[in-house]
């Protein structure tokens, strides 16, 4: 039987949902400490997590982040608010998808059971986290986690699209326009100044590792990371 993490202060949703799900053959966890949730997910393993976003001491995101350093497991919002930013912010901190209240509860077993046919199912990738290497910095891109030596940081889901744009070109120059291409779908949307804006951060997580001088401007081109040895041969074209 598979198990769900319920993350959701609205007792009675939580105990409606759970019986909804429960009666579909899936057994569930409801959090009732939310100041250890963390704590909590470690102990129970679960294979889905169902997270709201507004949460007493820290939010959704924040745990949905804490959780993302040590699963890939699937994770689905489940909140009333239904801005268009809020759902961005949501897949930017690790989650797979995002569901708006009020919702059919059917809506909501129908992507629980997508998400997890997906990660776990007959035509799911081998479960191996994904890895990308360059020397002794290590991206794990489902975890949005950057390791170099014995330091880490998080990334957002961009800063993740970026760093391994940037890791599997290791050595070569990465266009301003393919990085764009790569993390946004359409680029007419997007402000020039945005990719500024994200190569600073991603400046500022390597710094945090000691490794702030391995990316490179290359003026009029685009930018590149240092190859530091073994890196992965990742194919972006």
């Amino acid at each position: 039987m598979q198990s769900i993490f319920l993350v959701e202060d609205d007792a009675k949703l939580a105990g409606l949902l759970t019986s909804y799900l429960n009666r579909n053959g899936f057994q569930v966890h409801v959090v009732d400490d939310f100041r250890q949730v963390l704590d909590d997910f470690l102990k129970v393993g679960a294979d889905l997590v169902l997270m709201d976003v507004n949460l007493p001491q820290f939010d959704g995101y924040y745990w949905c982040r804490q959780i993302r350093t040590h699963s890939i497991c699937p994770i689905l919002f489940i909140s009333a608010r239904d801005s268009g930013m809020d759902q961005v912010m949501a897949l930017e901190h690790g989650a797979d998808d995002y569901i708006t209240k009020p919702f059919q509860y059917e809506v909501v077993l129908a992507k629980v059971r997508s998400q997890l046919r997906r990660a776990y199912g007959t035509y799911a990738a081998a479960q191996q986290e994904l890895k990308v290497r360059n020397g002794p910095m290590v991206l794990y891109p489902e975890r949005f986690v950057l390791e170099h030596h014995d330091l880490t940081v998080e990334l957002t889901q961009k800063e993740a699209v970026l760093v391994e744009a940037l890791m599997s070109k290791a050595g070569r120059v990465v266009s301003r326009e393919r990085l764009l291409d790569l993390m946004w779908e359409d680029q007419h949307f997007i402000d020039d100044n945005t990719l500024n804006v994200y190569i600073t951060r991603v400046r500022r997580k390597l710094k945090d590792l000691d490794a702030e001088e391995l990316l490179e401007t290359v003026r009029g081109a685009g930018y590149r990371l240092l190859d530091l040895g073994a890196n992965a041969k990742e194919d972006f074209q």
